[in-house]
């Protein structure tokens, strides 16, 4: 049995590789390269991704995801992948083009009235309205879950600062708990969720320094002065101004979509694509922590408490970026930034408890002068704030790609 012409052309080098039929084109193009057409058996391998392909620009994004660069373009006789994606969109068939003749059909048979949809006349019927109604509340609706983690936590804040005794530490923990279901509910929805679940470490690490940002401070100092001897005061405003931060936190990765995906529809390349997106990026993370800083700031006021700007603007920043490059299938670096982060704090934690055994009190003295210098919040700033840097700097590379937004990341 003789096998089919499409595998014998996959399988023959491309240096015997039979050509398409001619056509102005085609001609041009094997003109330019010779005898050999060494772009078909790359038409053949990524075949489905050039039907589905509204645009070149598509096509070299998948291209770009699959790791073809403008170097392996060039071995294909095209200066960059933007190029090659533009013949192999104009030599391959939509499957608007392919299913044209097949939707065609000579008779329309008759169908039921449709609530909202056209008349004979074409206006569309009058109970198609609630299409805007419905728009308007899916809106509403997402907007309500951005709000979601800051009310919550505003309303145990009040709480705990109306109460006392067993009565507050009932409704500290219980409010704990529901902040963090209110924070996982909003997340699945939103610019900010994530295609697949991050690993059980990344979300451990993510809840480590959250943790830390409330009660890490008091503890280091109380270790510090050989306690703790008692119970001590949690940083409600970090706490606060976190939770309300939630908000900005989605309008901020709205923002980036919504700008990528405009510029992914009028780029005329890889590169001019990135450029464009590149100051968005940067843009981004400094709204929002300058609206991160405004919220200590109230949030300080409001509970007479001191604003941890760098403590807890540098976690801002950190877990923003993480959770951008996650929702974009960039995995590996936010779990190795987020586990940095936790580590040193843990880390510093651990050598001041442990400068108390015999003969290790040099153990504490590293993190005593940062304290002495700057603060408890010293630490946590420059653990986060490092982490941080290093995501922005990683994601100038990652999220100007195409490929990283031909998909609406976090669409529902």
């Amino acid at each position: 049995m003789s096998e089919p012409s499409e595998l014998r052309d996959l399988r023959e080098p491309l240096s015997h590789q039979t050509t398409p039929p001619a056509t102005a084109a085609s001609r041009k193009a094997l003109a330019r390269r010779g005898g050999a057409d060494p772009v078909k058996a790359l038409m053949h391998r990524h075949r489905a991704l050039c039907e589905r392909a509204v645009d070149p620009l598509e096509i070299a994004a998948g291209l770009e995801a699959r790791g073809v660069t403008d170097r392996t373009a060039a071995r294909f006789r095209h200066r960059d992948v933007f190029s090659l994606a533009e013949e192999m969109y104009a030599r391959v068939p939509r499957e608007q083009e392919t299913r044209a003749t097949e939707n065609a059909m000579p008779d329309v048979p008759d169908v039921p009235d449709v609530p909202g949809a056209p008349d004979a006349s074409g206006a569309p019927d009058a109970t198609g309205a609630p299409d805007a109604h419905a728009g308007w509340a899916a809106r509403a609706g997402s907007a309500a879950l951005a709000l979601l983690p800051g009310a919550v936590c505003t309303a145990v804040v009040v709480g705990v600062r109306l109460t006392d005794g067993r009565p507050r530490l009932v409704i500290g923990t219980v409010g704990a708990l529901t902040v963090f279901l209110s924070l996982r509910l909003a997340l699945r929805r939103g610019p900010l969720r994530t295609a697949s679940d991050t690993t059980s470490g990344t979300h451990a690490w993510t809840w480590w320094l959250l943790a830390y940002a409330v009660l890490g401070d008091g503890l280091l100092n109380a270790g510090l002065d050989g306690g703790p001897h008692g119970p001590w005061s949690p940083a409600t405003a970090s706490a606060l101004a976190l939770a309300v931060a939630y908000a900005p936190a989605v309008w901020c990765a709205h923002l980036l979509a919504v700008r990528a995906r405009r510029t992914l529809a009028v780029s005329r390349g890889l590169a001019d694509f990135a450029d464009s997106v590149r100051p968005v990026l940067l843009t981004v993370p400094t709204l929002f922590l300058c609206a991160l800083a405004a919220l200590l700031a109230l949030c300080g006021a409001a509970l007479d408490e001191p604003a941890a700007y760098a403590a807890t603007g540098s976690l801002g920043t950190l877990l923003l970026l993480a959770r951008l490059l996650t929702a974009h299938g960039f995995t590996r670096a936010p779990a190795l930034a987020l586990g940095a982060a936790g580590a040193i704090e843990v880390i510093a934690l651990a050598t001041v408890f442990a400068s108390r055994l015999p003969g290790c009190s040099f153990l504490a003295a590293p993190v005593g002068s940062v304290v002495d210098a700057s603060g408890p919040g010293a630490v946590p700033g420059l653990a986060c704030g490092l982490a941080a840097l290093a995501l922005l700097i990683h994601s100038t590379r990652t999220l100007t790609r195409a490929s990283a937004h031909a998909a609406p990341a976090g669409a529902p």
